[in-house]
């Protein structure tokens, strides 16, 4: 799935698991633990250029996508980790993280398999959502000059 910002090509690869009527958060996907937001094989995010992420720098390149649920309200961590081999449950380790955000999850309508997609995108920025069940994870992607 890929989305172009303001010239710059964001390129998310991934597997998509599916609900099937699974409590997802807190019991499938654990809180407080290291999850791989999607199925089989590790997602990765590309960037063409360098890009700032919720108001955070990362060059531009291929990095596997992690993330640490919480139960709500506690904010989320993902992970943007310069790991990229392996399988699901590898994380690679915080020494490859080339970015740790802080992201507040929302609630949105059920979505029954895993999704990343670009609700908004505007001139030189774009928010990437990530969503499964009913719970929706923002990120806005601004491109640097």
């Amino acid at each position: 799935m890929s989305q172009h910002i303001q010239g710059t090509e964001v390129t998310i690869s991934y597997n998509r698991p599916v609900a099937r009527g699974r409590e997802l958060f807190g019991s499938l996907v654990h809180y407080g633990r290291i999850w791989h937001p999607g199925a089989d094989s590790v997602s990765t995010i590309s960037f063409g250029k360098d890009v700032i992420v919720d108001g955070h720098r990362l060059a531009a390149g291929r990095y596997s996508l992690w993330a640490i649920p919480e139960e709500p309200p506690k904010p989320w961590t993902v992970i943007f980790n310069r790991g990229l081999g392996g399988w699901h449950t590898n994380y690679p380790g915080e020494a490859q993280d080339a970015l740790r955000l802080s992201v507040t999850a929302e609630t949105g309508p059920h979505m029954e398999t895993l999704t990343y997609y670009f609700p908004v995108v505007d001139a030189d920025s774009a928010v990437l959502r990530l969503q499964w069940g009913t719970v929706v994870v923002p990120m806005k992607i601004k491109v640097t000059q």
